[in-house]
């Protein structure tokens, strides 16, 4: 394990937030898996290739990267014990043999330069304090020629999960829950400011398109309700009001979410940036 710089997001995801992912592992990939293929698509993942997968939680998207090196390699790396633990016993469980996991910060972990064809993240890449410092150590772990590519979440009020959180305003202290800003889900909203930061890190040919997935978040509005609110957000506001309040709290959410049951499961749209860039520079510079 490296030296952790994130120090407040070490916290979070090795407390109430890691567990909570690691524990509901299966229903978060509910949620996100309309995001892989597009994902893994776009890093052009080949046969013998060693792929970073940055922010890998409990490491679906490493697994499926394996999958795709085929005799090349895999390395998901995370803040968070907790969902590295699921990650390491599901690969074993499910035979990935050429997938691996490290817990470390990116924006300082010790990567041997040049060591990956291909470094992706699924949401990971939201929650560095210092971005620019985190992709270019990214960008010193790629060889020369290799390929970037990250989902990061769009504007929140094009998020159906988010628009739902929304019938709760008044009844929980939101704030600007959903407001962009770092670090955190909405820290790349700003497609411009993002490319940007890459720019900044030593990136080039850097490209943003929005992609759209519906995630499956619950088998009804009572269900959904309940996941939202035990999440590690959803938990700390619930924290601040009466026992009273939160259950006026949980009826609201689950009147915003009834328009979204179908077909046996609550389905919520999600909206985000599929960014991608090349590493053009000599590793390890």
């Amino acid at each position: 394990m490296g030296q952790f710089i994130n120090t407040t997001q070490a916290e979070a995801w090795n407390g109430y937030e890691g567990e909570q992912w690691a524990r509901s592992q299966e229903r978060w990939d509910a949620v996100n898996d309309g995001f892989n293929q597009p994902l893994l698509d776009a890093a052009a993942i080949s046969a013998t290739d060693h792929v970073l997968d940055i922010g890998c939680g409990a490491g679906r998207t490493t697994r499926l990267a394996a999958q795709r090196a085929g005799e090349g390699q895999a390395l998901g790396l995370d803040l968070s014990g907790p969902m590295l633990e699921r990650a390491g016993a599901r690969s074993e469980r499910e035979g990935v043999r050429n997938a691996s996991f490290v817990q470390g910060d990116a924006q300082a972990h010790p990567f041997e330069a040049g060591a990956f064809d291909a470094a992706i993240s699924r949401y990971g890449v939201t929650f560095f304090t210092d971005p620019v410092a985190a992709f270019a150590n990214t960008r010193r772990a790629l060889r020369p020629g290799g390929r970037l590519a990250f989902i990061c979440a769009a504007e929140a009020e094009a998020n159906e999960w988010l628009q739902a959180l929304a019938s709760l305003n008044g009844i929980l202290p939101l704030g600007g829950f959903g407001a962009p800003g770092g670090p955190g889900m909405f820290s790349l909203t700003d497609p411009d400011h993002t490319l940007a930061l890459l720019a900044s890190a030593g990136f080039a040919n850097a490209r943003a398109e929005r992609v759209e997935a519906a995630g499956n978040w619950g088998k009804d509005a009572d269900d959904a309700a309940a996941f939202l609110l035990d999440s590690g957000p959803g938990r700390h506001l619930l924290s601040q009001v009466s026992p009273d309040t939160q259950e006026q709290a949980r009826r609201a959410l689950i009147d915003g979410l009834l328009p979204y049951e179908k077909a046996g499961a609550v389905w919520l749209r999600s909206s985000s940036w599929l960014v991608t860039a090349m590493c053009e520079e000599t590793a390890g510079d």
